[in-house]
C-alpha cells in the first residue's frame, strides 16, 4: 500500500510536494521520498526511513533553500521509492503503488536478458524497479506502461516524473485511486483527495482504469483512453481512505456514516451507547447512533496519529505493540455500560481481541457488542499490501476449527443466511471474548458507497472476479 503525489507547476511548488506526500502518511509506515528537477534541471532523490518518525520530520527542514517546478512523492508501505533513472527515455523518476503477484517469474525472466537489479534486500526485489525495467521494453514511455499491464498478475498505479512532465497511470482494473487537481498555475495528482483542499486545488477528474495521462506546464493530457472494466477496491471506503477523500466521487465519510445505518437496521441489541474504535470505526459509530438513536460516545482515545496504523505493519510484533499503545480506554464513559463498538473489519482478529475488548473489559464495560462494517473477510488481497496469508484471517482460523482441517470451498460460509455462517461468526465471537458479534452484510455494505456491484473489488470477501486461486499463496 502506497499514496501517490505529483505536482507541475508555473511556480516553486517545493511546498506543495510536501504537504501533498504528507497527507498521504495513512497509507505506509516504511518509507518516504520524494523527487524533483531543480532549478539546473538535475532529477533530485531523497528517501528516507520513517518506520520511527512521520514523513514531515525528515523532509522539510531546508526546504526553503529548494527550486522547482515538478516533482513526484511517496509513502511506501514497503519499497524505498521513488527511484531514479537514466535510460533512452532520458532522466526520470517513478513511484507505484499496488502489488506484482508473479514478481519472481518477472525478475528471473529480465535476469535471463542481462538486468541486473540493484534494489534488493534479503531477496526481495524492490517492485518499483521491476516496474521501470518493464517499462524500458517498450518504444515509448506509454507503450511500456501499456506492457507492464500486459505483464504483471496484480495492480500496479504509477506516477513517472520527466523533464517535460508527469505521466500518470491508474491500473488496469481501477482497483487503487488517481485523482488529478488543479488550481492556478498549477496541476496535481495524487491517490487520495484529502490533500488537495489545504492546498488550494480542486478535483478535475478521476483518472480511469487503463488510463494514462500527461501532466505539463500545457495542461492535462490523455495519452491512453481508459478500460471499460473497472472494479475499485471497496475497503477504501470501509477502511484504508482518510475520511475527507473521495474516490469516483463518493466521500469515504459519507460512505461510513451509511455503513453505520445498516448495521443499525439490521440490530436489535439494547445498549447505553455506541463508540467506534479509532480512527476509521468512528463515522461508522456516527452512522449507526444517527439511526438508532442510541448515543454516540468516546469509550477509546486514540493517544496521537504518530503511532501510525495497527493493520499495514508486515510484522505480527509491530502491529501489535501499535494496537496496544495508540489507544487509551477512558473508565468513566466505559464502566458498567453495554457498548455497541463499530469497528472497520475483522481482519486477523488478534488486536481486537488482545487490546481492545481486553481494556474494555478491564474498564468495567458491562457488554461488547462488536459491529464491524464490512462482512467476514475470506481472502487476503492480491492487489495491494495489506493481509497475504488465508491462515491469518479470522474467519478462516473459525473455519478450520470448525472442519477440523482446511476447505477450499467455503460458499457455505460466505452466505450470511447458513447455518454454518452463524457457527463461524459465534466461533468468531467466542474466541475474541464479545457479548455479541454482528458482521455487516455485503449487499448493505455496497449499498452503502453507491457503486454498482460489478465496478467494485470484493474479492476479500467473495472470492469472486479474480483469475488466480488465493490458496497458493498460504
Amino acid at each position: 500500500m502506497s499514496g501517490l503525489f505529483g505536482i507541475i507547476s508555473d511556480k516553486n511548488c517545493i511546498s506543495d510536494l510536501y504537504y501533498g506526500t504528507d497527507y498521504h502518511s495513512h497509507l505506509g509506515t516504511a518509507f518516504g521520498g520524494i523527487s524533483f528537477f531543480d532549478k539546473k534541471k538535475k532529477l533530485v532523490k531523497k528517501i528516507h526511513d520513517i518506520s520511527n518518525s512521520q514523513f514531515k520530520t525528515k523532509f522539510y527542514e531546508g526546504s526553503e533553500k529548494i527550486t522547482t517546478t515538478s516533482g513526484i512523492g511517496v509513502i511506501s508501505n514497503s519499497d524505498p521509492q521513488p527511484l531514479t533513472f537514466k535510460g533512452k527515455f532520458g532522466l526520470c523518476a517513478i513511484c507505484c503503488d499496488g502489488r506484482v503477484t508473479n514478481k519472481i517469474e518477472l525478475v528471473e525472466e529480465l535476469i535471463r536478458k542481462g538486468i541486473s537489479f540493484s534494489e534488493v534486500d534479503r531477496d526481495n526485489f524492490n517492485t518499483t524497479e521491476l516496474i521501470a525495467y518493464l517499462i524500458n521494453q517498450g518504444d515509448t514511455l506509454v507503450e511500456g506502461i501499456e506492457k507492464i499491464y500486459q505483464k504483471i498478475s496484480g495492480s500496479i498505479s504509477l506516477l513517472i516524473l520527466t523533464n517535460e512532465g508527469i505521466y500518470a497511470a491508474r491500473d488496469s482494473q481501477g482497483v487503487s485511486p488517481l485523482a488529478i487537481g488543479t488550481k492556478d498555475g498549477s496541476v496535481a495528482v495524487a491517490s487520495e483527495t484529502c490533500c488537495f483542499p489545504n492546498l488550494g486545488f480542486t478535483i478535475k477528474k478521476f483518472i480511469e482504469p487503463g488510463e494514462i495521462v500527461f501532466l505539463s506546464h500545457k495542461g492535462i493530457e490523455t495519452q491512453k483512453k481508459p478500460n471499460i472494466t473497472k472494479k475499485i477496491c471497496a475497503f477504501l471506503w470501509v477502511y484504508t481512505g482518510f475520511p475527507a477523500s473521495t474516490y469516483e466521487g463518493i466521500n469515504v465519510e459519507h460512505v461510513r456514516e451509511n455503513c453505520g445505518k445498516h448495521l443499525a437496521k439490521r440490530d436489535n441489541v439494547k445498549a447505553d451507547l455506541v463508540s467506534g474504535v479509532p480512527d476509521s470505526g468512528i463515522a461508522h459509530a456516527i452512522g449507526y447512533a444517527m439511526e438508532s438513536g442510541v448515543p454516540f460516545r468516546r469509550v477509546l482515545m486514540k493517544y496521537t496519529p504518530g503511532y501510525g496504523r495497527s493493520y499495514t505493519p508486515l510484522s505480527q510484533e509491530s502491529r501489535d505493540k501499535i494496537a496496544f499503545m495508540k489507544l487509551i480506554p477512558n473508565e468513566n464513559t466505559i464502566k458498567g455500560n453495554r457498548i455497541v463498538l463499530c469497528e472497520d473489519s475483522i481482519v486477523r482478529g488478534t488486536q481486537l481481541k488482545n487490546f481492545t475488548i481486553t481494556k474494555l473489559k478491564q474498564a468495567g464495560a458491562k457488554e461488547i457488542h462488536v459491529r464491524p462494517a464490512c462482512p467476514p473477510l475470506m481472502y487476503p488481497c492480491i492487489y495491494n499490501v495489506s493481509t497475504r496469508s488465508i491462515n491469518e484471517l479470522a474467519a478462516r482460523r473459525a473455519i478450520r476449527a470448525l472442519e477440523g482441517k482446511d476447505i477450499e470451498d467455503v460458499s457455505e460460509y460466505v452466505d450470511s443466511n447458513t447455518k454454518k455462517y452463524q457457527s463461524m461468526v459465534d466461533w468468531i465471537a467466542q474466541d475474541i471474548g464479545v457479548t455479541s458479534l454482528q458482521y455487516q452484510q455485503i449487499d448493505d455494505m455496497v449499498n452503502s458507497i453507491g457503486l454498482p456491484k460489478e465496478k467494485l473489488c470484493l474479492y476479500c470477501w467473495l472470492g469472486t472476479g479474480v483469475q488466480k486461486n488465493l490458496l497458493e499463496y498460504k
